[in-house]
């Protein structure tokens, strides 16, 4: 598992960065993994500020927050190692392909990093997988080449449907797959993990989200085959 992290991060970091964290700290190298997040409708300005501090400290892969604290969060990030992700037609995914092209072209215009998009879960139980596709295509060729991780919300899919939303979002161009939104009926699990990683192999991400608390947790959906982890309580699992 060790190496399989050191490996990890060593796709993530930047080469010579300052104040990067100890080689031999494995919770500083799964910080590196940690997308940190804060999307909470009650989330306020002080909340947000607070993130991309604790973000900086740890030096967190992102901060992903909703879509009106991108601008500020690009502010305070600017010129470090942690980079603004935020999210597109959270958290249901029921939004017109319109709509969510049009959001994320405006959350790349205000500085965003990375985008994190719900697929059309309705699309995906009908079996509409074409539907779900061009859906998830229009999205990330408005990304213009900013990696997008699609949200298969796995608690809401069939094996045979989490496989094939797997394929779907592989050859739309998605950098990820993601397990979950963390605001459904459950969140990641190690099985649904290793699945996904079976089905989309090693050249793409998968990101682990939804009720990871713990240090061990994480490490546990790490060698599932996760390569991000989607949290809250990252401060807590690294500290």
């Amino acid at each position: 598992m060790e190496d399989r992290i050191a490996k990890i991060v060593s796709e993530v970091m930047v080469p010579g960065q300052a104040n990067e964290p100890e080689p031999d700290n494995p919770k500083a190298r799964l910080a590196r993994m940690i997308d940190h997040t804060i999307l909470k409708p009650e989330a306020t300005e002080s909340d947000v500020r607070r993130l991309c501090q604790e973000a900086l400290h740890y030096h967190f892969a992102t901060a992903v927050v909703n879509t009106c604290w991108v601008p500020l969060c690009a502010e305070l990030l600017a010129g470090s190692d942690v980079k603004v992700c935020t999210i597109v037609s959270f958290p249901l995914g029921a939004d017109s392909t319109a709509i969510k092209v049009a959001q994320a072209a405006r959350s790349l215009k205000d500085g965003a990093h990375e985008l994190d998009m719900v697929a059309n879960i309705g699309y995906l139980k009908m079996g509409r997988f074409d539907l779900a596709e061009e859906d998830i295509c229009q999205v990330v060729k408005a990304a213009e080449g900013v990696p997008v991780k699609v949200i298969i919300e796995t608690c809401l899919l069939t094996d045979e449907e989490k496989v094939k939303a797997c394929l779907i979002a592989k050859r739309a161009g998605a950098a990820f797959v993601k397990t979950s939104t963390g605001f459904n009926q459950a969140g990641a699990a190690i099985a649904d993990v290793a699945l996904m990683r079976r089905v989309v192999g090693p050249d793409m991400g998968v990101k682990a989200s939804g009720g990871i608390r713990s240090f061990d947790q994480a490490m546990q959906l790490v060698e599932a085959g996760a390569n991000r982890i989607g949290t809250s309580a990252s401060v807590a699992i690294v500290s």
